[in-house]
């Protein structure tokens, strides 16, 4: 008998397997809740099952992007580079949910099409694309914030002849590039991640790029051996520094490669001369632009680090006209998450990579044979969108999600995200969104927010239950008291800044609100918070 067939109802169901998922498994296992996972694809990772582009990489010491949960599993498993690669990352994943046989749990190769709240008995009913009815009392949401691929509508798009891939749905065997040439959109991080890889195999790549970013080197390499001893022999602190560090990557590894792996920065750029300035680029190139401390929150600061950048591209660069075309301009440095690149403006170089700035002309339509832009036709026989995802909402709003009275979820965020802590929404008992907007997700360490994510749900289930309670949810007051908390901390940084169009507000996706999302106060500050509302009684919280 499946588990959508019982005749009792589920503890908990969770929907996804990606590493938030899977760790619900086994914190709720332990506490012997019935609970069930639905997963969309045929195996466990999530974004890393998914996201199989060439390139594609963490941007976090892979020593730290893994699980604390199981001392064994730490000194067990051996990390080969600084910042693994998605091949590796995906195997850790599957050895995960080996070891700790996570996958008699999950049911996979099926879609949540529908999670509805029966108010007659406080429950949640989640339906399939297959017809399958599950019902829990509780229902997390593990689906993660970079997991619906965001695709461009292009007049002429269905009418292209040739081959054309997604890299947020990148096929499991792989593409071969090899005589063909090659057009991609987009050079947010997948882009920017793919375009050396696929540029070394294809007959000739294209880039056409409406926006250029800010990258900066990943400095990746082999992981060393006394940094992988080092990290083994002091898991239990790495672990408890994590929680308290504004992204969740400890001070162990500083100096290593990565975000958050460079020591604080120090030194006012405002206080340095422009000679000063040359002579950091001479030293350092683009590394040069993290030693400075007043970039965040002071425009004329952030414009002196952009002179910078820029000058940096124009050194790497040879073509003078390539050089200008990837320069970032009219908005700030730090607006958006920087992307580690390796070899990136140097594929300029290639005579098989050529650029087409679309802001000097932008896309009409796509042809039979390729794609036509205000500054003439380019044919290709593959076309890659790198156009990144439609972050943090994305999976959640394309479920039919019903709280009570039947209020949509769609609704309740019509005029942008609204939650508590980014952990429940007002109107949705028991309903639990896992990194959900509100909270630092993607602008932390994921998997140290998805451990912080699942204890404080697993704990909240536990004190409902020690009470003899049914159900929880925000107050109206408290969910616009935190969306308003989450805005103010943002404010007068350059991540809210006018001239910044990011993911983080929405803005790369037509008609979406722009309402800034993530939590930047950090996984420290957020965990604090979390912990004293849940010690406080579940302060702002209506439990029934």
């Amino acid at each position: 008998m499946s588990s959508s067939e019982r005749a009792e109802p589920l503890d908990v169901v969770v929907v996804g397997a990606g590493f938030a998922g899977m760790y619900a498994i086994w914190k709720l296992r332990q506490t012997g809740l019935n609970l069930r996972v639905i997963e969309a694809a045929s195996d466990v990772g999530g974004t890393w099952y998914w996201n199989r582009y060439p390139g594609a990489r963490c941007d976090i010491t892979s020593m730290e992007y893994s699980y604390g949960f199981s001392e064994e599993l730490q000194q067990d498993w051996e990390w080969t580079e600084i910042m693994a690669a998605q091949p590796e990352i995906l195997s850790y994943a599957n050895h995960v949910a080996d070891r700790f046989a996570l996958r008699d749990h999950i049911d996979f190769n099926t879609r949540v099409t529908g999670v509805h709240y029966l108010e007659e008995n406080s429950l949640w009913e989640i339906t399939t694309d297959a017809g399958q009815r599950y019902r829990a009392r509780y229902c997390i949401m593990a689906t993660g914030c970079l997991s619906v691929p965001n695709t461009p509508v292009i007049e002429g798009q269905d009418e292209f002849a040739g081959k054309t891939y997604h890299t947020g749905n990148w096929p499991a065997e792989g593409v071969d590039f090899t005589g063909k040439t090659v057009g991609i959109i987009g050079t947010g991080s997948s882009g920017v991640q793919s375009i050396p890889v696929i540029a070394r195999q294809a007959k000739h790549l294209t880039v056409l790029q409406r926006t250029p970013n800010y990258n900066l080197p990943a400095n990746n390499a082999p992981l060393p051996d006394e940094y992988r001893s080092r990290i083994k022999r002091n898991y239990k602190e790495v672990r408890k520094a994590q929680r308290h560090a504004q992204i969740g990557v400890s001070e162990f590894s500083r100096g290593l490669g990565g975000l958050g792996s460079n020591a604080e920065p120090k030194e006012s750029i405002l206080q340095t001369s422009p000679e000063d300035r040359v002579r950091a680029l001479d030293e350092l190139g683009f590394e040069a632009l993290r030693q400075y401390n007043d970039l965040a929150l002071n425009p004329q600061a952030n414009e002196l680090a952009c002179d910078m950048y820029r000058e940096q591209v124009r050194r790497v660069v040879n073509d003078p006209e390539t050089a200008e075309g990837l320069m970032p301009r009219d908005y700030a440095f730090g607006c958006k998450r920087p992307v580690i690149d390796i070899g990136y403006y140097e594929t300029f170089n290639r005579h098989n990579v050529s650029l087409v700035d679309l802001r000097r002309g932008g896309i009409e339509r796509i042809t039979s044979t390729g794609i036509r832009t205000a500054q003439g036709h380019f044919e290709f026989d593959v076309l890659v969108y790198a156009t990144g995802f439609d972050a943090m909402t994305g999976a959640l709003l394309r479920m039919d999600i019903r709280g009570r009275d039947g209020r949509t979820l769609a609704s309740h965020w019509e005029h942008g995200p609204k939650t508590y802590l980014g952990l429940q929404m007002t109107g949705f008992p028991n309903l639990f969104t896992v990194t959900g907007p509100g909270s630092p997700s993607v602008l932390s360490n994921m998997v140290v927010s998805v451990e912080q994510h699942v204890d404080w749900i697993s704990d909240c289930i536990n004190y409902l239950d020690q009470k003899g309670a049914g159900s929880i949810e925000p107050t109206a007051k408290a969910e616009d008291a935190w969306v308003r908390h989450v805005f103010e901390i943002a404010d007068g940084t350059m991540l809210t800044d006018e001239s910044c169009n990011s993911w983080y507000l929405g803005a790369n996706i037509p008609g979406k609100p722009r309402i800034f999302m993530p939590y930047v106060a950090g996984v420290g500050a957020y965990g604090a918070q979390c912990d004293a509302i849940a010690a406080e009684g579940y302060r702002g919280f209506v439990i029934g």
